[in-house]
């Protein structure tokens, strides 16, 4: 039987009674659950010296093999090159780059160790599944050594248009050795064109290059032989188990604990690594903003922003934390009295029980990102709701679970005006305008769940992609079924800050409510909204491609 080795930058191996566990992370275990396999990654050790250990352990039939790092591959590697370089240029944040070129070289290094690791247990018929930005070489290295195995790679972050991307130095000696993958995805079609774009203006001289758009939205490229198959796989969640953990954790201890000391004021959450991709200083900008303008929310709702702290040893995180600090207590100074503060924010790490009963509990959830491949807190907050009184979610449109997301509060994460009439918008929202909504982000995230995720990457990456990606495609805003009741949205484009398209367009575009995911079928639902786009148009991007001869 084939075995599934998935490659990804940190493997965390589970301890028992350990929940905290990050979406990556949780998305990778589902997978590996579901297919007999390894999984293979460096341990989190910083080993003393040069030593490098790698060790194998079991755990609920899944094999870890993880691997020390050198203090200076740490800090050329991942600190270096990963979080100063690729990191905020993948994130259009070119101010924030800071290239050496001894981190390239520990980048490439790095690599390179991991595939003479992973040369020591690969055989010939394993499925290789290499995750992110980390590791972009590995298939040219196995390459090197022999390896003749189907490869696949998938980019969680944004793939950035070849005009931010050629920003990076010697991105020529990296970005091709995507080639040497059978099977690359991306979150978005406006990943999987920019990816084209940067092939057809950065290769052209390559005079053996291919570049074909099929018939579906996946695209085909042709180099000295190889054939590599480009498409969008959206990554989800297991969105009827997260309910299920939302629905027990509700009574856990410290969710009633928190919900008791509201003394029943709203609850509006938050839940974001600390990092400047998540737009946190401009989400504070935004509440400081919003509660300027409807003072009459002062004293009635608290917001839970829950920042765990990340790459504490590069300074721009440094500089972020004080930041975010200082805005948390000039607008609790502000507007707190002895009885109450507006803001509660910790940087503590929560376990995914606690968080789905905290999300549960809320009133709205805030996740306005800056940039975001998909972000999964997104689709975990709506797996989360009560069907009969959920909350609203509050969406930045340039995180890719808005393509898919067109039923939330779709917001521009740059204009703090915007996001303060969204919130004010989301809690004065009538009770069956927010169960409209949550039905059709519900059926959404219910029918596009991780499994259809994993099943059609894998189905690519053994070679049947064409034939399965064509007679099942995902439809881009998951439509589907037919019309029981109809609702409107009573607001015009643009009103009280919902911004709905994520990259523009005329006409208009409906979304539909799916059977949901519970045993009983409720009514299904088409919601139109005015002014969007398609949903093709708005994934799109860019207009197809064409073959290039």
């Amino acid at each position: 039987m084939t075995r599934l080795v998935v490659v990804s930058n940190r493997v965390s191996v589970p301890r028992y009674g350990d929940q905290r566990a990050g979406g990556l992370e949780v998305v990778l275990r589902t997978v590996l659950q579901q297919n007999r396999g390894i999984w293979f990654g460096w341990s989190g050790k910083v080993a003393s010296g040069n030593a490098r250990n790698t060790h194998s352990v079991r755990r609920n039939n899944i094999q870890y093999v993880v691997t020390d790092l050198s203090n200076v591959d740490f800090e050329e590697y991942y600190s270096g090159f990963a979080n100063r370089v690729l990191w905020p240029i993948l994130h259009y944040r070119l101010d924030l780059a800071e290239f050496a070129r001894r981190d390239l070289s520990g980048y490439f290094r790095v690599n390179d160790h991991f595939a003479t690791e992973l040369a020591k247990i690969v055989v010939n018929d394993d499925l290789i599944w290499v995750h992110d930005y980390h590791l972009i070489p590995i298939a040219d290295a196995l390459r090197r050594r022999g390896f003749g195995n189907r490869i696949g790679f998938f980019q969680h972050v944004p793939f950035p248009p070849p005009e931010v991307l050629a920003s990076l130095p010697n991105h020529e000696q990296l970005i091709p050795l995507l080639m040497q993958y059978d099977v690359v995805g991306f979150q978005t079609e406006g990943d999987v064109q920019n990816f084209a774009r940067y092939l057809i203006s950065e290769c052209s001289q390559m005079r053996e290059l291919r570049v074909a758009q099929t018939a579906g939205q996946e695209i085909t490229v042709s180099l000295s032989g190889r054939q590599t198959l480009i498409s969008s796989f959206p990554v989800s969640i297991e969105a009827r188990a997260f309910e299920r953990l939302a629905r027990r954790n509700l009574r856990s201890p410290l969710v009633k604990s928190l919900m008791a000391s509201l003394g029943g004021r709203s609850l509006v959450i938050g839940v974001d690594r600390l990092d400047y991709s998540k737009g946190l200083i401009q989400r504070l900008d935004a509440f400081n903003i919003f509660l300027a303008k409807h003072n009459k929310w002062i004293g009635k709702l608290t917001y839970l922003q829950i920042t765990p702290k990340t790459r504490s040893e590069i300074p721009e995180y440094l500089e972020l934390e004080e930041a975010l600090g200082a805005a948390a207590s000039r607008i609790n100074g502000t507007y707190g009295e002895p009885s109450w503060t507006p803001i509660r924010y910790v940087n503590r790490v929560y376990g995914r029980s606690v968080l789905a009963g905290l999300y549960r509990a809320a009133r709205v959830g805030l996740v306005t990102p800056l940039r975001d491949g998909m972000n999964l807190v997104a689709k975990e907050f709506v797996a989360a709701q009560k069907p009969a009184d959920p909350g609203v979610l509050i969406l930045s449109r340039f995180a890719g679970a808005a393509i898919n997301f067109q039923a939330a509060l779709l917001v521009n994460p740059y204009d703090a005006e915007s996001v303060a009439g969204a919130l004010a918008r989301a809690l004065a929202m009538p009770i069956e305008e927010r169960r409209a909504r949550h039905e059709a982000l519900f059926a959404n995230v219910c029918k596009n769940d991780v499994h259809l995720w994993q099943s059609k990457f894998l189905i690519a990456l053994r070679g049947d992609d064409e034939q399965a990606l064509r007679s099942n495609p995902v439809p881009p805003n998951g439509s589907g079924g037919t019309n029981k009741r109809v609702w409107r949205d009573p607001l015009t484009r643009g009103g009280g800050g919902s911004d709905r398209s994520q990259a523009g367009g005329n006409g208009s575009a409906h979304w539909r409510a799916l059977a949901p995911c519970g045993k009983k079928k409720r009514p299904k639902t088409v919601a139109h909204w005015p002014g969007a786009s398609s949903g093709a148009q708005r994934a799109r991007g860019v207009t197809d491609l064409e073959v290039l001869a």
